[in-house]
């Protein structure tokens, strides 16, 4: 079943607020909520998913060809995704499965 545009868009925004929240609990200490920069990325990754023209057609954002992202705020995902990313499997673990998943249809595409 093909998800619309509007579901993706929902659940890219779910899953990188996760993986923000995660990275600033076990990085940056806080209990509850988001420090200021961390807050801050998750709004401009949101923001970024919401001018997504792409979003029909693509799966992750690591997999397009166009990045929108500024070069420090890229850093800052890239940064957040690759400690999140491994670590998923245990706060999260159907949407890790789903990511893999998914991940490995596109693979399979390409």
């Amino acid at each position: 079943m093909k998800k619309s545009t509007e579901e993706k868009r929902i659940k890219e925004k779910e899953v990188v607020t996760m993986m923000i929240r995660l990275y600033c609990r076990k990085v940056h200490g806080t209990k509850d909520g988001l420090c200021t920069e961390c807050e801050r990325l998750a709004a401009y990754a949101c923001e970024r998913s919401d001018k997504c023209p792409f979003m029909e057609n693509k799966t992750f954002c690591s997999n397009c060809k166009v990045h929108c992202y500024t070069p420090e705020m890229r850093k800052q995902i890239k940064q957040v995704m690759r400690f999140s990313g491994p670590r998923m499997i245990f706060y999260h673990p159907v949407m890790a499965i789903e990511h893999l998943l998914s991940t490995k249809q596109e693979a399979n595409k390409l």
